[in-house]
């Protein structure tokens, strides 16, 4: 082993707004010290930061010349009661493919980043 993972970190303009987002998504909790450059927050144990990126532009999602490159995958229980929720908090909803064997949905956070809900059937 080289090293442990420490953070997933996302590129963003405003590092506090996002974080706040991912907090309501993820019932994540923040860790002190941030500032307007660098936000971190723990969720179900895994930190995810938040780092300023001032000319940032989000990914191109569907690409049909390129893929996502990332994304995160979060589980809920009911899609049903999860969408509605994320809808509101600042998620969009993309067209979602029909060979998916329903068990996700695809989404843009508030900045761009893609990520799925995703369900056990």
């Amino acid at each position: 082993m080289v090293g442990q993972l420490r953070s997933v970190v996302l590129d963003c303009p405003n590092p506090s707004e996002l974080a706040s987002f991912y907090e309501k998504l993820l019932g994540a909790s923040r860790l002190a010290g941030g500032d307007d450059t660098w936000v971190v927050i723990v969720a179900s144990g895994t930190r995810i930061a938040f780092q300023l990126a001032p000319e940032y532009q989000p990914p191109v999602f569907p690409d049909p010349h390129g893929s996502q490159q990332f994304h995160l995958d979060v589980l809920v229980e009911d899609i049903e009661e999860a969408e509605p929720r994320a809808l509101e908090i600042g998620a969009r909803s993309l067209p979602q493919d029909t060979d998916n064997d329903d068990t996700f949905r695809v989404y843009l956070d508030p900045v761009g980043h893609p990520f799925c809900l995703v369900w056990l059937s």
